[in-house]
């Protein structure tokens, strides 16, 4: 089939067709490599900080490293993948994200480990705007709001899954949690070859936004060193330095971006005020579950002196709860909006870690585990599908790539600094990450912190997010914004552009 073939069928595949299966499973199987890699590091941390002598910061730059490459590029991943085609610059985001998987893999040392870790996050800037971008241009309009709760919900499942496959893989070598990806990136370059490609017209031809891409890595990276190093060298010249060096390359950023014929951050699209409402509830819940990912595995182990496969058998009903509710809630959105699933899934969220707060020595699955994982994973299956709809849904067909871009890279970014705020700030430097009583003291008010991180997004979703306008029911409405697309009698949403 040539391009001109597949480039005819895109807007217009069907879900329910092979074809439209193709399209989920080929998005969703790469970008769950990429989610997988992020979930799976975590569990594998004590065994590989012990295996390459890992101070607590080291081990946090090996989380951050891939963050900092992820956020930094992923914007202008998703304006190559709008010029010069989805589907190929997701194919090729999987190629590179499955070389670096292997440096990782051999790596001799904890810094060779930790500059493998950027460039796979270079590889998941590239690949993980196109998944979403992929879905929106390619699905037909009424499919794809289920089709984005499916890909919400199967990747939201590869992420759960992460800590069980790391447990089982790191019971034999830390570093197979890193060659399992070889295989899947395989898989899914031969999938991709039946899927439409899409480009954006009106970015053909505009020269890249280089100077930005620049700046956002500065500010993220300076950012990120000074959160880390500070704590643990008492705030050196260095460290303030990095901090004031991030602040300037910010504010260079802001000012720029304006000016670009095509900026990579397309600060007009927040002019909208469900997208911009959908990444302020993005930055808070991402970021606050973000501590969870890092700390809980970390905690299981070494605190409460589980093996690996033990602690990620813990966030298995996180991913029952994720395969059967999410695609549900996407679902429940497209009828009544995302108003009140995303004020009351975060909530769950916050509740769960709270409960988390219980784990410590000696912890039993079924009274200090299990409570949290329940209602964890019910406030997460009731917020991803609707909130990346949201996102996604709120701009034009021909925007997608942008705006995919831009609420993956918010969601990064909240990790990013949580991963490496917090932990200093409730004591968990030096050593500490691998000192069961230190960690133990630590452990809960970083819970904390992140519970109220998700539960301001919750506040956010209630006063941000208004409730559908039903009024112009059955006027013919076509719907822009995918969470109310499967709608049989769309309703047009009150998104105010100032």
């Amino acid at each position: 089939m040539t391009n001109a073939d597949h480039a005819s069928e895109a807007g217009s595949v069907a879900l329910d067709t092979t074809r439209g299966r193709l399209v989920i499973a080929t998005t969703v199987s790469g970008t769950a490599v990429a989610m997988l890699t992020a979930t799976v590091v975590n569990v594998a941390l004590p065994t590989l900080a012990s295996d390459l002598d890992a101070t607590s910061g080291q081990q946090q730059w090996v989380v951050n490293a891939y963050l900092l490459a992820l956020a930094a590029l992923i914007l202008i991943g998703g304006s190559l993948g709008d010029r010069y085609g989805r589907v190929r610059l997701y194919r090729i985001g999987v190629i590179w994200f499955g070389a670096a998987s292997l440096l990782c893999a051999v790596a001799p040392n904890i810094e060779f480990l930790i500059g493998a870790r950027f460039l796979q996050g270079i590889g998941g800037a590239l690949l993980t705007p196109g998944s979403l971008a992929i879905i929106e241009s390619t699905l037909q309009h009424e499919d794809r709001g289920r089709g984005v709760g499916l890909w919400s919900g199967l990747t939201g499942i590869a992420a759960a899954i992460g800590p069980l496959v790391g447990g089982f893989l790191v019971d034999i070598s830390w570093r197979w949690v890193f060659l399992l990806n070889l295989p899947i990136a395989i898989a899914v370059i031969i999938t991709s070859a039946r899927v439409p490609e899409s480009v954006d017209d009106s970015a053909r031809g505009t020269s890249l936004d280089v100077g930005g891409a620049a700046l956002s890595t500065v500010a993220l990276g300076g950012m990120s060193f000074a959160l880390i190093e500070g704590p643990h060298s008492g705030w050196s010249p260095v460290d303030l330095g990095a901090a004031a060096l991030s602040v300037v390359a910010a504010v260079g950023l802001i000012r720029l971006e304006p000016g670009q014929d095509h900026p990579m951050i397309p600060f007009g699209l927040f002019r909208n005020r469900e997208f911009a409402a959908a990444n302020l509830i993005t930055l808070l819940v991402y970021g606050g579950m973000g501590v969870v990912f890092f700390l809980l595995s970390i905690q299981l182990q070494v605190t409460a002196g589980w093996s690996a496969l033990e602690a990620g058998m813990a966030l298995v009903p996180v991913t029952v709860l994720m395969l059967l509710l999410s695609s549900r809630a996407g679902d429940l959105s497209s009828r009544i909006g995302p108003r009140w699933p995303l004020s009351i899934g975060p909530l769950a969220i916050a509740g769960g870690m709270l409960l988390f707060t219980r784990i410590g020595p000696s912890a039993s699955f079924l009274t200090d585990v299990l409570p949290g994982a329940v209602v964890f994973g019910l406030g997460l299956s009731a917020s991803v599908a609707p909130v990346t709809a949201t996102a996604l849904g709120s701009v034009p067909d021909d925007r997608s790539g942008a705006a995919s871009g831009t609420n993956n890279a918010v969601s990064r970014i909240g990790q990013l600094l949580t991963v490496a705020a917090i932990p200093p700030l409730v004591g968990l430097t030096g050593g500490a990450l691998s000192d069961p009583a230190q960690l133990n003291e630590g452990f809960p008010p970083a819970m904390q912190i992140g519970a109220v991180l998700v539960t301001l997004g919750s506040v956010a979703a209630f006063f941000m997010l208004r409730e559908p306008d039903r009024s112009t029911e059955g006027e013919g409405h076509h719907p822009q914004c995918s969470v109310d697309a499967p709608h049989p009698a769309p309703v047009s949403w009150r998104a105010s552009e100032s």
